[in-house]
């Protein structure tokens, strides 16, 4: 019997519909939201009153690119978690009103999860069990998957995530936000010549904090010197920056494969489209034997193709909320 469940994505400043067709993604709708680059970062208040304006259109894109109607629908999904509380609960509660009005099951989703589970969208896919190295503006995390719906969170952030890292480190270059795709683009013509410190941080687990106040204190100094540093050595910076935030995250998931034994790796989250850390990644991988799996571009960033491939498991083993779930700003995987 074929199946058919809508999802919807408001973890953050993104509203995204998809619509998934048993094992086929049949639309991915994105609206973003360009009102915050004049603030130089996300204003929660201002995401959540967009999300409002977006949804319904979206929504009607959604079904007509998809060619179906409300009553083809078998359930709803939509991000509980984590995410910004205001922003989360426009999507719970447009979710819960649908499902109530149809009379059809809610189901709720990990948005750490669902990263995880993009790269079940498309083929080739991993096998279990294996690393997945989850990095965004808001979390940067090594899971082991054991099984679709069965995940134990190894190692993560203690401070700030890598995405977060990117963002302010381009704000204090002067870039304006989102700034990590602008360090990327940078560093592509720029060489790795300022050495930034990697944390020492025992076991599986990330800090970004210290390096960001140490690439403060960098700019401020050099900029003393030299009022024009920046502006004279932008591409080299960026590539300073992004070679370090990058290694970071790739020697952590490293130790993480060695003691376990595992080499089914995987990168997943917005950091995963950087270009420099893709490149790293495939070079390790070479060199470490690994069998590696990216995401296509479309499902790294906030999109809700992945929360409606969550769902489709979750639906499969019955797995409905009640109609009472409330959002969540922090959820464990």
């Amino acid at each position: 019997m074929s199946t058919t469940i809508l999802a919807i994505e408001s973890s953050c400043d993104d509203t995204s519909i998809a619509i998934i067709k048993d094992d086929a993604i049949l639309v991915n709708k994105v609206a973003s939201q360009a009102i915050h680059e004049k603030y130089g970062g996300i204003v929660p208040e201002v995401a959540s009153r967009q999300h409002l304006v977006n949804i319904v259109p979206l929504l009607d894109q959604a079904l007509q690119e998809a060619q179906l109607k409300m009553a083809d629908l078998d359930a709803i999904a939509c991000t509980r978690g984590p995410g910004l509380l205001g922003s989360l609960l426009v999507g719970v509660s447009f979710a819960k009103s649908l499902a109530l009005s149809m009379n059809i099951p809610l189901i709720e989703v990990n948005h750490m999860q669902a990263h995880v589970l993009a790269h079940f969208i498309d083929s080739p896919v991993p096998t279990f069990p294996f690393l997945c190295l989850t990095v965004s503006g808001g979390h940067t995390q090594i899971v082991l998957i054991k099984d679709h719906l069965d995940m134990e969170v190894m190692g993560e952030t203690r401070d700030d995530a890598a995405g977060e890292a990117y963002d302010k480190s381009g704000k204090l270059l002067g870039l304006p936000y989102p700034a990590g795709p602008l360090i990327d683009k940078h560093a592509k013509n720029g060489q790795a010549v300022f050495p930034f410190p990697e944390p020492k941080i025992d076991g599986l687990d990330f800090s970004f904090s210290g390096l960001k106040t140490a690439i403060k204190y960098f700019l401020r100094d050099s900029s003393k010197e030299n009022p024009k540093f920046i502006e004279e050595n932008l591409n080299d910076i960026c590539a300073s920056i992004q070679t370090r935030i990058n290694t970071i995250l790739c020697n952590k998931i490293k130790t993480a494969a060695e003691l376990t034994g595992i080499k089914q790796i995987s990168i997943a989250g917005g950091v995963s489209a950087n270009s420099g850390l893709r490149k790293l990644m495939t070079d390790t991988a070479k060199e470490m034997g690994w069998e590696l799996f990216i995401p296509q571009f479309q499902y790294c960033t906030d999109n809700a193709a992945m929360i409606a491939k969550v769902a489709s498991y979750k639906f499969e083993n019955k797995d409905f909320a009640s109609l009472e779930i409330r959002p969540e700003a922090r959820m464990k995987i």
